[in-house]
C-alpha cells in the first residue's frame, strides 16, 4: 500500500527563521496605509462639517440630509428653524444640515 500514500518526514528542528520585527512590519505598513487613505480624510470631513454647522446663521440657505432645501430663520443650540416655503417652517437638528448653498438658490428653484 505504500504506492498510494507517500511517506511524510518531519523537518529537523532549529532556530525560527526571521525576527519579530520582520513579522510585524507588514502589519505596521498596512495600518499606515489604512490611516492615510481612510481614517485621516474622514476626520478631516468631520472637522469641516462641525465647523460649518457651528457657523450657521440666520439667512443661510441650506440642504438637510433628508433633501430639504430651506432658509435658516432661527438658530438654537441643538435645533435650527428652516423656512422651506412661504409660511412653512420646520425644526431640524443642527447635525442634519448637509451643506450650505449659495445665496439665491431658493429663488432660482
Amino acid at each position: 500500500m505504500e504506492f498510494f500514500i507517500a511517506d511524510a518526514y518531519a523537518q529537523a528542528g532549529g532556530q525560527p527563521q526571521g525576527s519579530i520585527i520582520g513579522a510585524m512590519l507588514p502589519l505596521v505598513l498596512l495600518f499606515a496605509v489604512f490611516w492615510f487613505l481612510l481614517l485621516r480624510p474622514q476626520q478631516k470631513r468631520q472637522k469641516e462639517h462641525r465647523a460649518m454647522v457651528e457657523a450657521l446663521k440666520k439667512g443661510d440657505e441650506v440642504v438637510t440630509n433628508g433633501g430639504l432645501l430651506g432658509r435658516v430663520n432661527k438658530v438654537g443650540d441643538t435645533f435650527v428653524a428652516l423656512e422651506i416655503s412661504d409660511g412653512l417652517e420646520v425644526q431640524v437638528q443642527r447635525a442634519s444640515i448637509a451643506a450650505l448653498m449659495p445665496k439665491g438658490t431658493i429663488k432660482s428653484v
